[in-house]
């Protein structure tokens, strides 16, 4: 399977679905890459190295100060070799795969952030939405300095996901550092994470909002019933969407080529390129457009990573959509899930995606069309205003219509982009360029 995944994170309870930007392609790779792939013929084996890693092991089975038996040593021998050649290869034992399988169902134990590591220490990535760590405030950009009361530096991001890991409903206590600020405590319960993938509404009349948490095997279809039901409850064509992507550290790598293809009418969504030869892939559209064409923005963050990077990145360069908000996360590399005898398996870098226009995200990320940082909006109340209509004797509208005296607008519902700086940003581009286009 080929995973697109951001950070040092193996697919483990506490964060991630498919590892956290881990995103399944639409076919399964090889357990072993087919012969004559590789761009170079095998070489011979190191003898001498494999003496000295041999002599090691004596070694250490004879001097170590306690007994260590030759399985633990091999199965450490064989991390080493994965950490040691990006942060996004890894070697996964029997439980970790098993995690990495079920993952993609969206529902999982744990904590609901995704983690990653940042010059030794452990740093929150995005908390994804409706999970005890987005309703207890963590943010992304925190730094884990304590879980439990036990410093995480130094540790590695298998050792912090463990502490982290446990029974549903176990309380946990994690020190938070924020903005290079004091160290503050926050306690929550671990849950069973069940992530739902899509949601979807109206801000305004003609306006639909469709918000997606991370790419899961059925995103595609949950984006073309989001859109049905948004039409449905518009009752008309809609003037304009809102795809908002933040904190979405990525997952299913074909639910994203299907979520650009429900915008799009034709071109190329995505490509990847690598040294075997099923990491060669390219998609395309298939002339679906569910949308309509109307007017787009799509909003990103540093917390949009992978699939995320790539459904941004499409719309972007087909011209579908103007891309508002902060530069993504920068993941741009396809990692392969090899098994492995014994339900084991190897997690590889296999590749590099590449948007239509033939850009690398890799280390550099999805710059917006239109920057516009995260702010608090904070409302004031409009004053009393006397009008017209509250005069005595006044003329009556000469096209029939209603008196609009003071107070006669009556209190608004309150509507996620009241409180939201840049999807208010993005609902107003919208409105302007409805406006633009005569719809």
């Amino acid at each position: 399977m080929l995973h697109l995944s951001r950070l040092t994170s193996l697919a483990l309870t506490i964060a991630l679905v498919i590892g956290a930007p881990l995103a399944f392609a639409a076919q399964p790779a090889p357990a072993v890459a087919p012969a004559g792939t590789a761009a170079t013929s095998k070489a011979p084996l190191p003898l001498e190295e494999l003496r000295t890693f041999a002599e090691v092991m004596d070694r250490i089975k004879a001097a170590y100060v306690e007994p260590v038996d030759d399985k633990t040593l091999l199965e450490n021998a064989i991390k080493g070799m994965l950490s040691n050649l990006d942060p996004h290869s890894a070697y996964l034992g029997p439980e970790d795969f098993t995690e990495l399988q079920e993952s993609t169902s969206g529902e999982f134990g744990g904590l609901g952030i995704e983690v990653g590591a940042e010059d030794g220490f452990i740093k929150v990535v995005s908390p994804i939405d409706d999970t005890p760590a987005s309703k207890a405030g963590i943010q992304a950009g925190d730094f884990i300095v304590k879980i439990n009361g036990q410093p995480t530096r130094g540790q590695t991001m298998t050792e912090a996901v463990d502490k982290m890991r446990g029974k549903i409903g176990q309380k946990i206590t994690l020190t938070l550092v924020r903005d290079g600020g004091t160290p503050f405590d926050v306690t929550l319960a671990r849950a069973v994470i069940q992530v739902k993938s899509v949601k979807a509404q109206l801000l305004e009349s003609g306006y639909g909002y469709i918000r997606i948490t991370q790419f899961q095997v059925k995103t595609g279809e949950e984006v073309s019933k989001a859109l049905a039901k948004l039409r449905k409850d518009n009752g008309k064509k809609l003037n304009g969407i809102i795809l908002d992507l933040r904190n979405n550290p990525g997952g299913v790598l074909q639910a994203a080529v299907e979520v650009v293809d429900h915008f799009i009418k034709k071109g190329l969504i995505v490509y990847t390129k690598g040294r075997i030869a099923n990491s060669e892939l390219r998609f395309s559209a298939t002339g679906k457009d569910e949308s309509e064409a109307v007017p787009m923005v799509v909003l990103i963050n540093g917390g949009s990573a992978s699939a995320s990077e790539i459904v941004a990145g499409a719309l972007q360069d087909q011209k579908r959509a103007v891309v508002m908000g902060t530069t993504s996360f920068g993941k741009g590399s396809v990692q392969t899930v090899l098994p492995l005898n014994n339900d084991r398996a190897l997690k590889i870098t296999t590749a590099l995606y590449f948007t239509p226009n033939g850009r690398s995200i890799q280390a550099q990320g999805i710059v917006p069309d239109i920057e516009v940082r995260k702010a608090k909006i904070t409302s004031e109340a409009d004053g009393d205003y006397f009008k017209e209509a509250d005069l005595q004797g006044h003329l009556g509208n000469g096209n029939g219509g209603a008196d609009k005296p003071t107070g006669s607008g009556g209190k608004a519902k309150a509507m996620p982009q009241d409180d939201d700086y840049q999807l208010a940003q993005a609902l107003s581009l919208l409105k302007g360029l409805s406006i633009t286009s005569g719809r």
